[in-house]
């Protein structure tokens, strides 16, 4: 079932001669439970279409639906209802409020919409818990590593239940074993919780925890792999699919 569409969609940033397009005609279906990896040379517009999917930004031309609704064609209070109740969103640098314990950040975004704070505090509870955090809900950010950071990040993404996850270079800060626990992490999201994940990453070896890995050049979509589970080494077959497009 197709959960986000994008059909014809571009981005021109300036106008005149100064214009920069960062997006061109890019056509996308995602189902729901999916979990996509976008890759791409730096500048390819990767971080845009994240910024578009997630309704943070308007379309130049062509529309993004989610469940068959054209954010575009959304007012702006009921854009921001989607983002919190639709959408999780999750980026390289956490943007946890150093202020509040684990269990506060990732209760936040609910009780910011309403809901009882003692119910918000007990769902982020379990989120925590699934997430290999129950003995550090009260520990503040600055008393968690990178990699715990993290998954209070992406317990918050998924407190309001949303139906899609988009993550932004969610291993671009962390070390290469946090890199690979976030990445199964953010697979478990999509497998075991249902929820559709569309991650940016630059890394191949990232990319391969994803079922399918869409190529991006140039504002464009140049080429799309699908990994099954018997597929060979699949962060060396997305690293020489990066050398044929051009890093």
């Amino acid at each position: 079932m197709t959960l986000i569409q994008t059909e014809n969609l571009t981005k021109v940033y300036g106008t005149g001669e100064t214009a920069v397009t960062a997006l061109k005609g890019v056509n996308l279906m995602v189902n729901a439970g999916e979990f996509v990896a976008v890759m791409g040379p730096s500048g390819c517009g990767k971080s845009t279409l994240l910024h578009l999917l997630g309704g943070l930004d308007r379309p130049s031309g062509g529309k993004v639906t989610i469940d068959g609704t054209a954010l575009a064609a959304m007012k702006d209070d009921d854009l921001a209802k989607m983002r919190r109740r639709r959408i999780g969103f999750v980026f390289q640098f956490y943007n946890l409020i150093p202020v509040l314990t684990a269990v506060e950040n990732a209760a936040l975004p609910v009780t910011l919409d309403g809901v009882r704070p003692a119910d918000a505090r007990k769902c982020a509870v379990e989120w925590l818990q699934k997430f290999g955090l129950g003995d550090r809900i009260r520990s503040r950010p600055d008393q968690l590593s990178g990699g715990q950071q993290q998954r209070v990040a992406i317990a918050r993404a998924l407190m309001a239940e949303p139906a899609l996850i988009l993550a932004d270079e969610p291993t671009g800060n962390l070390d290469t074993r946090a890199s690979d626990e976030i990445a199964a992490l953010l697979g478990r999201v999509s497998k075991e919780y249902g929820r559709a994940v569309v991650m940016v990453t630059h890394d191949p070896r990232i990319a391969a925890y994803a079922g399918r890995i869409i190529f991006l050049k140039d504002g464009a979509i140049v080429d799309e792999t699908i990994l099954e589970r018997k597929t060979g080494d699949k962060a060396k077959i997305l690293a020489d699919k990066m050398r044929e497009i051009g890093e």
